[in-house]
């Protein structure tokens, strides 16, 4: 199974962000833009899971939300990677407080890899919403004037509350299942 964790952002705060995108959608065709159904912050990305190792996996998962606390997100500015003039992917910023998130996505890659199911990614957690990648296979899209255009942007607040082990399925269209969920219960330390 293709598995990866994330926060599902309530439909409200996903909607702003689509009503301030859509308006660009069409003036940007070297971009494939992602279905607003499937967005998420991703906490960390696992790949290909064998089943056996998803009993540990999500006892790992519980202990590691039940030690952080939940907390209040909001969608804020636009940016790309790897780069505004070369991006490959094109994405919405998060607001809140960063040390907090990062500690619970470290806290999830952790338990990820103690359960033996991390790729072990070893870049710096950059919490954000995807919302295009290119379409060409080299090189990237030049984004700096929608970038521009959308930095500006900063969405409602929102709590965020419990995490997810999502299944990602591969496909047209892709898709995603929640396949367990663990609330945040930690102390509130941010």
């Amino acid at each position: 199974m293709r598995l990866f964790v994330a926060l599902l952002p309530p439909r409200a705060a996903l909607a702003e962000v689509e009503r301030l995108v859509a308006p660009h959608r069409d003036d940007w065709p070297g971009l494939r833009w992602t279905d607003p159904g499937l967005w998420h912050l991703t906490l960390t990305f696992m790949g290909e899971v064998p089943d056996g190792l998803r009993p540990d996996l999500e006892v790992r998962l519980a202990r590691a939300a039940s030690r952080r606390p939940p907390m209040t997100l909001a969608f804020a500015g636009a940016g790309a990677f790897p780069s505004r003039g070369r991006a490959r992917v094109f994405w919405a910023g998060v607001n809140g407080p960063r040390p907090a998130l990062t500690r619970l996505a470290e806290s999830v890659e952790a338990a990820a890899r103690r359960a033996g199911a991390s790729q072990g990614e070893a870049r710096p957690y950059h919490p954000h919403l995807t919302l295009a990648r290119t379409r060409a296979r080299t090189g990237g899209e030049d984004v700096r004037p929608l970038v521009e255009a959308l930095e500006a942007f900063e969405g409602t607040p929102w709590r965020a509350e419990e995490i997810h082990l999502m299944r990602s399925m591969l496909g047209r269209p892709v898709r995603y299942d929640s396949l367990a969920s663990w609330p945040l219960r930690g102390p509130n330390t941010a």
